[in-house]
């Protein structure tokens, strides 16, 4: 691809250089897959025939600290480099589409808003706020500026950038819509704006702004969602920026999302026969870390590790037959390679290995090892997680109970998600949700000063809908003790696991505790591997110093993707935190996948 510069119109249908111009992209994350991984994806992209890719821009990882900004990304293994994932793309021939817009959704944690503008300041977050609002120009004073040279009027991929992110099934704050298309426009972007939402009356007319061309949402019913959306395009060409060809996992549903591939073909030649496309996920990646986000119906329904999403590539690279029909269909329309596409034959930068099974070496609870963690935070009642300025993981909240002499009942008002209540290093209690504003009877202990311990777990961060203004996570509010209206007197201790190179291993071990587990294990060569936790409870994978995401016996998932880059010649090490005092004495390394078909 050239670096010329060029032009991208929106007119009757899009002109690319003065030349009708059909948009068939795919969707990868570039925030979801490592860098040594980006070029084989985006190859394969190009291989099926696609001319365009799409990612999000998630905020909170940019900007993890208020007024720190990081676009490389360090500590994730260089996950945040998003101007060198552009780069590539066009090295490779693609053209670009980014979505910096404030919220992404993307079951991501918090839809990708960072956890610190929950912090104290009460503010209407996605709205004309001002107090919401001066966060996002301080964004995006350092993120447009980056963004900018990529657009293709000078030189870059880049066609377009969004505004909001299905902003119309969340508000109508037309206001909020054209303060962030003013932000944009002042900071350097000249090539088009759009907006995506649902494919009905009420999203689409609550979105409508000046300046932003609206495009949709759906995974189905192309020709009834293309109708509706021609209404608001004011003569100009439909396009389904979200394709959803998949669906994401939740814990505890029954079994891993897969959808017909004959199908999802048939949607997309209606789609093409049509308009344009984005298809959502070309590629869905992982959700590494504590970065999952969570839906909320009649319970918290938080995601799992794993982003495959039924994608057209497996979590780890893999071709799947729905690729290979999807191509098939493009190929009726856009660009597509000569001959055998090398994509069918080809492998991804590192193969699938089983490296077998790995003992635990070595193990600390969590009360032995919490003074090498974390240094108490002094509080008169519970504060949330937010407001002592932790986003991610864990939270222990300790207290004694000089007035009483036996703990009976037990109540927590305002707290998410996740409680485990010890009395004297006795787990009595664990809860969730809202189970966790009921009164719980709880097998008396009968001691003077009791020890009561509470480890709290934020699970993920709502990422649709409403709740998305009230998150606060760990106890927000206060813990009933016997039916006192609250225990005052606590120590805090922030537990985001971000620094686990201190744990000692001598300092000791109780058995049924929340603890951490040390394994080792030898790589003759580097490859692609999936960390099987059969045995285990509850908690979150380390894999040499980098936070592989969270696990859980309740599946469906079973087994952790973990990418061979993260791997080196030699000793490698693997640390699981479990909470449930549930350890198997051993996990495995297998070469294939369980998302729990």
């Amino acid at each position: 691809m050239t670096t010329k510069t060029g032009t991208f119109e929106i007119r009757d249908q899009f002109y690319l250089n003065n030349e009708p111009f059909r948009i068939i992209s795919g969707g990868i994350h570039y925030f979801r897959i490592l860098p040594e991984y980006w070029e084989d994806r985006l190859q394969k992209l190009r291989e099926l025939g696609c001319n365009t890719v799409e990612t999000y821009i998630p905020w909170n990882m940019h900007e993890p600290v208020k007024g720190t900004f990081d676009f490389y990304g360090e500590n994730v293994h260089g996950m945040l480099d998003v101007v060198s994932f552009v780069r590539t793309a066009q090295r490779l021939g693609l053209w670009v589409i980014l979505r910096p817009s404030p919220y992404i959704c993307a079951e991501w944690d918090f839809g990708g808003l960072p956890s610190w503008l929950l912090a104290g300041e009460e503010m209407d977050i996605r709205t004309s706020d001002e107090r919401y609002l001066r966060h996002v120009r301080d964004y995006y004073d350092k993120l447009m500026p980056l963004l900018a040279p990529l657009q293709i009027d000078q030189g870059g991929p880049v066609l377009m950038l969004q505004v909001e992110n299905e902003y119309g099934s969340f508000g109508n704050d037309k206001k909020y819509l054209e303060s962030l298309r003013d932000m944009m426009r002042e900071r350097g972007i000249t090539v088009p704006l759009f907006a995506s939402d649902g494919p009905d009356h009420n999203m689409l007319s609550n979105a409508i702004t000046e300046g932003v061309f609206p495009t949709a949402n759906f995974g189905s019913g192309a020709r009834k969602a293309f109708s509706i959306l021609k209404e608001y395009t004011d003569g100009g060409p439909c396009m389904c920026t979200e394709f959803w060809i998949g669906w994401f996992d939740a814990w505890h549903d029954e079994a891993h999302h897969k959808g017909d591939a004959e199908t999802a073909a048939k949607e997309l030649e209606d789609i093409l026969e049509l308009g344009n496309v984005n298809i959502y996920m070309f590629e869905g990646g992982t959700n590494f870390g504590f970065m999952n986000g969570a839906n909320y119906g009649s319970r918290l329904t938080a995601d799992v590790t794993s982003y495959d999403y039924d994608a057209l590539l497996t979590e780890d690279g893999q071709i799947t037959e729905k690729y290979r029909r999807f191509r098939e269909v493009v190929s009726g329309y856009g660009r597509t390679e000569n001959g055998q596409s090398p994509a069918y034959g080809k492998k991804p930068p590192f193969e699938r290995v089983a490296y077998g099974s790995c003992s635990v070496v070595q193990k600390v609870d969590l009360f032995h090892a919490l003074d090498c963690l974390a240094e108490p935070v002094d509080t008169v009642s519970p504060k949330s997680m937010e407001r002592l300025g932790q986003g991610y993981g864990y939270m222990l909240y300790s207290s004694v109970l000089h007035t009483e002499q036996r703990l009976h009942s037990l109540r927590l008002y305002q707290a998410a998600d996740r409680a485990i209540v010890f009395a004297d290093r006795k787990r009595v209690l664990t809860a969730a949700d809202r189970e966790l504003l009921e009164r719980h009877e709880i097998d008396p202990v009968t001691a003077e000063d009791i020890r009561l311990d509470i480890l709290m777990e934020n699970m993920g961060r709502v990422n649709y809908g409403p709740m998305i203004n009230w998150q606060r996570k760990g106890i927000d509010g206060f813990v009933m003790i016997n039916d006192r209206f609250a225990q005052h007197g606590w120590q805090q201790y922030c537990l985001p696991l971000d620094n686990l190179e201190k744990l000692d291993y001598t300092r000791g071990w109780e058995e049924g505790m929340p603890a951490f587990y040390r394994f080792t294990f030898l790589a003759g060569k580097t490859g692609d591997t999936f960390l099987d936790f059969r045995g285990w409870g509850k908690g979150c994978a380390f894999v040499n110093g980098f936070h592989l995401g969270r696990f859980w016996e309740a599946g469906p998932q079973k087994r952790l993707y973990l990418p061979g880059a993260l791997l080196k010649e030699g000793e490698n090490e693997i640390i699981l935190f479990e909470t449930e005092g549930k350890c198997g004495g051993s996990i495995s390394l297998q070469a294939e996948p369980d998302l729990g078909q």
